[in-house]
């Protein structure tokens, strides 16, 4: 780096520096733009470490730059720290704090979600000071709760991130795996099959033996009311007759509109 490149680059830090201070002074709007576009790099970076991708990329970006501005308000350079190296803590907890809020698969009062990391720091040091696993009534004197808050958070700590119906699962002793969509259960053509044929069971006696055999004739065996007719040894007039009365009959045991008999 060349004598002038770090004149520069100190010159650059001196401005921003001066910036931070018009900003805490006045609050000027116009400042706090330039100071964003400063630092939004870093709010990137930050909030693509916690966000691996997921919907709430976004969020993150936005949250994190409410914690710049936050820094941006409360940093004193007399500590003798770059801004950044304060800054960044501030970003990081604003973004874990909406994580911890937001990000649940389930409507979680705010505080089970507080309680939830007492609770695991509670249970880490009370397994190492007790060589075992903790009770929960020693858990609940640990951090001075009751045993049924610690319970119920223990529980809705279950739904802080719902399972994907494609994630594979193991299925036997072989390795054979399925996906949890493959174990939900779907509806069976079949039931509605057999409904149908119990209601046309129920139906059909209702009609004689005649009409069920011209019926069967013309609707299954599919043969026209001619055929039928030569096969019983009756006009073609009677067969239409006699299936009209027939198809009456059953719209009037089912109780369907016309439409929608056979």
């Amino acid at each position: 780096m060349t004598t002038e490149s770090r004149h520069n680059t100190q010159n650059s830090k001196d401005q921003v520096l001066e910036w931070i201070k018009e900003f805490q002074e006045h609050g000027d709007e116009e400042i706090q733009t330039k100071l964003v576009l400063e630092f939004e790099n870093l709010v990137h970076a930050l909030a693509r470490k916690f966000s691996k991708g997921q919907r709430h990329d976004e969020d993150l970006i936005q949250v994190g730059m409410i914690g710049l501005l936050a820094a941006l308000r409360r940093f004193d350079p007399a500590f003798g720290r770059s801004f950044e190296s304060f800054a960044i803590p501030t970003i990081i907890g604003e973004i874990k704090r909406f994580i911890r809020d937001k990000t649940w698969s389930v409507h979680v009062p705010r505080r089970i979600k507080e309680l939830g990391p007492k609770i695991k720091n509670a249970v880490e040091e009370l397994t190492i000071e007790l060589q075992r696993s903790p009770k929960v009534e020693e858990i609940a004197d640990y951090i001075g709760v009751s045993e049924e808050e610690v319970l119920e958070t223990m529980e809705m700590g279950k739904s802080y991130q719902a399972l994907s119906v494609d994630r594979s699962i193991e299925a036997d002793d072989e390795g054979s795996a399925v996906t949890l969509l493959d174990l939900v259960g779907s509806t069976e053509d079949g039931y509605e099959k057999t409904n149908q044929q119990l209601l046309l069971d129920k139906a059909f006696a209702v009609l004689t033996d005649r009409e069920k055999e011209i019926l069967n004739l013309t609707y299954f065996e599919n043969l026209s009311q001619k055929e039928t007719g030569d096969r019983l040894g009756i006009s073609q007039m009677h067969v239409s007759r006699l299936q009209r009365r027939a198809l009456q009959k059953l719209r009037e045991s089912i109780k369907v509109e016309p439409t929608e008999c056979l």
